[in-house]
């Protein structure tokens, strides 16, 4: 799977988001290519992805609570983001 650094709007990002994790559920993806993915659109689009400590209403509604939940955790591991941050 080919991921652009950047991305023009919140719904671009939570296709590739969508895309990301199904390929990862599916076992067409490493874990490793998962986190690494998730940490790339993460910090080239941050102002996408979270407003207020909160995943945006868009993220939300085009991704759901179980992707958005493995992008979390992922974020925490990694240190991008604290613990409770977050919170959706």
């Amino acid at each position: 799977m080919e991921l652009k650094l950047f991305y023009r709007t919140q719904r671009e990002l939570a296709t590739a988001i969508n895309l990301l994790i199904d390929d990862y559920w599916h076992n067409n993806l490493s874990e490793e290519n998962l986190i690494k993915g998730v940490q790339e659109l993460y910090i080239n689009n941050r102002q996408k992805i979270f407003k207020s400590n909160e995943f945006t209403t868009i993220l939300k509604q085009q991704c759901g609570k179980r992707r958005l939940e493995v992008v979390e955790r992922i974020l925490q591991m990694n240190d991008l983001v604290k613990d409770g941050q977050s919170a959706m």
